[in-house]
């Protein structure tokens, strides 16, 4: 769920100006979330599979092929990647933007009082709980 929000917001950076045509980049909303770093590892999904560094596309000079309509379209395709990198960029600046306003600094002392937030589904056992959405979310205080 959480990847389908990120292809998601990666399409909407893509296809803002044409939404129809969101089917056609698809495929590089892929390639952007699995090349791109994760926080939570430093590395890329691609990287974590492959145990490389995903290969780079080099830029496209204009005029190189003999054949027009390849020219045309590997020159579109370069101005695309290049805006592309931009506006995924700007959206990333956003997303960290709208996630720090909920984060807070918080100093503990030795003594205070914690609650614990658990996440259910990691917290089920092997015979699973009938009702988990209305299991406790915190236990505590520690």
């Amino acid at each position: 769920e959480a990847m389908n929000r990120v292809v998601e917001q990666y399409l909407r950076a893509f296809v803002h100006q044409k939404p129809s045509s969101w089917g056609c980049f698809l495929m590089w909303a892929e390639w952007s979330y699995n090349t791109s770093t994760l926080s939570a590892t430093g590395m890329s999904p691609y990287k974590i599979t492959f145990g490389k560094k995903p290969p780079c596309f080099p830029q496209y000079l204009e005029g190189a092929s003999k054949v027009e309509a390849v020219d045309e379209w590997l020159t579109q395709h370069d101005i695309m990647i290049t805006s592309l990198v931009k506006k995924l960029s700007k959206a990333q600046q956003h997303m960290k933007e709208i996630a720090d306003r909920q984060r807070r600094d918080v100093n503990y002392k030795e003594g205070d009082q914690v609650l614990v937030k658990l996440r259910p589904r990691r917290q089920t056992s092997i015979s699973g709980g009938v009702h988990s959405k209305l299991a406790k979310r915190f236990y505590g205080p520690f």
